[in-house]
């Protein structure tokens, strides 16, 4: 058997083998804890008349705590807290546990304060901190070259976990360690929860990758979304009205570049009441959404938790009583948040569902009729101004009477499924798009994320990749950062990298505070906003790689965004490194993608010199990687446009790669009507071959035969053909006929024009 376990009862340990290797070690420091209950009248006894309280237990603030954020926080239950240690063994790197603004690779906390996973609302967070964010996913990744471990701590509680690493390499007091278990490589953690029971689940595969689809058979693999939600979003708070909303729409056609999302921040609503519109500034919200669609653009609005408590909506949750509610007295718990006096809907109360539908469906005042409005679900860890930590007060009442101290980290994830099911039930054909702040493990399955409050400094650019990179390691991979800095002004060459870096965000919005100047891309000016538009081009010119990803990850748990440690699990030079990252499968020789003459070997470090308007992208030897090259305004309009593929052969003579296909906004691929293709290329039989593994011929897969839509232009990279050759031979479905060759050059490249091979059915082009 691949997998043993060893169980010893006292001490108490559980050892998990694998391969006959010891690869997680549970409390083997004895840090196992588990609060026994015990009644605050047994506190009030002195220590020796009682039986609940042991000796070395404290009775301090066991009831009431008198910290200054939580001073009035009632533990009606008494201390309820657990913990356990785990060591992994012959380990030295960790991952995972989002949300924090810090390096993809944990860093050990001896000395100073633990990760902690609490969903808060972080006022301009701090980068490289173990401090909280806005969402939770208990999930720690440990990998060495042969193996990956993981944690999953499935507990919605306030967490803090410490790492100790341990380097068998390290003296103490100039001595080396003797040889055992204490001199072997290990990284050991320390999971303390407020509240909760004992559920934890460990897992031991041979790589990262196999660990991510473990983890996705349990929690959920990530949704396939919306083909237009992975294109450009344009965001900031707020646009003014309808008329500003239809010039920023209007203008990204004069400038001559694609988006596919405008979004509206809570300034839309009526005096913050969300459902409903200022009538003053949005009289005809339909009318500005049919005006979108014409050129199928999208508009995304804000809804919140929080309600404010002087209209309709609040009405309907006091009078079904699915409020969130006060410990002490009866009725809704009453804040402070955007509206002011506000109550917040318990969107863990089974009957809240009801009245989340009958706001969202066709003829409501907020989304009306319209087909290409989406929402935003922001401020739901969940967001209370005057409560502690500025969040919600840990002794209020969740249906089922549980106390919002057990569910904290899980209520985010509670309010977005709402939305979800509502748009849902709204129209059941059309993938909904819904973007949350707030996350748990399983919020994959039915939204999108991204990392809050981020600031217009380079230091927040730098720390979006390595934050971006661990929620994909976490099974969350379709995560973005606002692209220029929530706070601030980015001075124009910051924009600029930003853009190029937000490309490759699996989600992808500039977005900015109230306060900041505008900065949509033309704003900036001259070479600036060409440097932008050429970004933001490219990433339309990727999407059906992106989308082939995406559907990759939505049936096997792969990050679409990939670290080194993801792609090179053997290569420990690898297990560090934040600040690149791959799209796609890896091979070992690299092109530069805009100048395909330039070749580079792996295994070394290279420095590119990148101008402002430079990015720097690298074709991967053995790759065939989709795109389409003709510009259109949005991604839907690009749907029967022809593919250029560009075949990079690498060292061994071969290349590979697969293209997924289907129409990108509703649910018909879960009943067979998709396209999958593999792509390979044979540089010893010096041909490209295309096989049709999946087509259905339903009503979309026949509408691509219908609109003939073909590969135009196969770049073709790293081959040993020589210049002189002029034409190639194309057959598919028994006819065969010759396409031309340009450029075919010394540098082993060349293009073969107009194959004009159909994607619905197998094909060859012989070089």
């Amino acid at each position: 058997l691949k997998y043993s376990a060893v169980i010893k009862m006292y001490p108490f340990r559980i050892t998990i083998m694998y391969n006959d290797v010891k690869q997680i070690v549970l409390n083997d420091r004895d840090f196992l804890n588990l609060e026994h209950y015990r009644t605050k009248e047994s506190q009030e006894k002195e220590r020796g008349e009682s039986i609940d309280i042991l000796p070395e237990e404290s009775t301090f603030n066991a009831y009431k705590d008198n910290f200054k954020d939580s001073k009035d926080d009632h533990l009606f239950l008494g201390p309820e807290s657990v913990a356990l240690d785990f060591t992994f063994v012959n380990y030295t790197h960790v991952y995972g546990i989002p949300e924090h603004a810090d390096s993809f690779s944990l860093k050990d906390t001896t000395g100073t304060e633990p990760y902690r996973l609490y969903n808060v609302d972080i006022f301009e967070y701090k980068t490289q901190s173990k401090l909280p964010m806005y969402g939770s996913i208990p999930l720690m990744i440990a990998a060495k070259p042969d193996t990956s471990a993981a944690i999953f701590w499935v507990n919605s509680a306030d967490t803090y976990i410490d790492i100790k690493k341990n380097d068998a390499g390290e003296n103490i007091g100039g001595l080396e360690l003797v040889w055992s278990e204490d001199s072997i490589d290990s990284v050991k953690t320390h999971w303390m929860s407020e509240n909760g029971i004992m559920d934890v689940i460990l897992m031991v595969k041979p790589t990262p990758s196999a660990i991510s689809k473990a983890y996705g058979e349990i929690t959920g693999f990530s949704t396939l979304p919306n083909l237009f939600s992975l294109g450009y979003h344009q965001c900031r708070w707020n646009y003014n009205d309808e008329g500003d909303v239809l010039d920023v729409h209007q203008n990204f056609d004069n400038y001559e570049i694609p988006y596919d999302t405008i979004w509206l921040d809570i300034e839309y609503t009526d005096e913050k009441r969300y459902f409903t519109w200022n009538k003053e500034l949005f009289p005809t919200p339909d009318d500005m959404m049919a005006k979108m669609d014409e050129t199928k653009r999208q508009l995304v609005m804000i809804v919140d938790p929080h309600i404010k408590d002087d209209y309709f909506m609040a009405d309907l949750i006091k009078d079904n009583d699915i409020a969130i509610n006060d410990p002490l007295i009866e009725g809704a718990f009453r804040g402070h948040c955007w509206p002011g006096k506000s109550i917040w809907i318990d969107t863990m109360n089974p009957a809240a569902q009801k009245i989340w539908d009958s706001q969202f469906k066709n003829g409501s005042s907020l989304l009306g009729y319209s087909t290409n409005g989406h929402i935003w679900n922001d401020m739901n860890e969940p967001s209370v101004f005057d409560g502690p930590e500025t969040s919600i007060s840990k002794d209020t009442k969740h249906y089922g009477h549980y106390e919002h101290r057990s569910v904290h980290n899980i209520y985010g994830l509670s309010f977005h499924e709402a939305t979800y099911n509502s748009l849902i039930k709204r129209n059941d054909y059309k993938r909904p798009f819904i973007l949350t702040r707030s996350f748990y493990a399983g919020s994959q399955r039915t939204a999108a994320m991204w990392t809050g409050d981020n600031m217009a400094k380079w230091e927040y650019l730098k720390e979006s990749i390595p934050m971006v990179l661990t929620m994909n390691a976490v099974g969350f991979p379709f995560a973005g950062a606002d692209v220029g800095g929530f706070f601030g002004n980015p001075p124009k060459d910051l924009l600029v990298r930003w853009y190029q870096a937000g490309i490759w965000y699996p989600f992808f919005r500039g977005h900015a505070h109230i306060d900041s100047r505008r900065r949509e891309p033309w704003i900036a000016g001259g070479v600036y906003t060409d440097y932008m538009r050429d970004a933001i081009r490219l990433r339309y010119r990727l999407l059906p790689l992106l989308y082939t990803e995406f559907w990759k990850s939505s049936v096997s748990g792969q990050p679409i965004l990939k670290s080194m440690l993801w792609e090179i699990p053997q290569d420990k030079l690898g297990f560090e490194i934040d600040n690149q990252f791959y799209l796609g499968g890896l091979r070992e020789t690299y092109y530069d993608f805009f100048d395909v003459a330039t070749k580079f070997q792996s295994c070394q470090t290279i420095n590119v010199k990148a101008t402002l308007g430079m990015m720097p992208v690298f074709l991967k030897g053995g790759s065939v990687v989709p795109t389409k090259d003709r510009y259109r305004r949005s991604a839907q309009l690009m749907k029967y446009d022809p593919y250029t593929l560009y075949v990079v052969i690498g060292s061994d003579g071969s290349a590979s790669g697969e293209l997924y296909v289907d129409d990108g906004e509703t649910f018909g691929y879960k009943s067979g009507d998709w396209l999958e293709v593999e792509l390979t290329a044979s540089e010893s039989d010096r041909v490209i071959r295309a096989s049709v593994v999946h087509n259905e011929n339903k009503t979309f897969t026949r509408g691509l035969e219908t609109k003939k839509v073909t590969v135009n232009k196969v770049i073709v990279v790293g081959s040993s053909v020589s210049g002189g050759l002029a034409s190639v031979s194309v057959s598919q479905n028994g006819k065969t006929w010759t396409a031309d060759v340009a450029e075919s050059r010394p540098d082993h490249a060349f293009t073969i024009r107009n194959p004009d091979v159909l994607i619905t059915s197998n094909w060859e082009i012989n070089f």
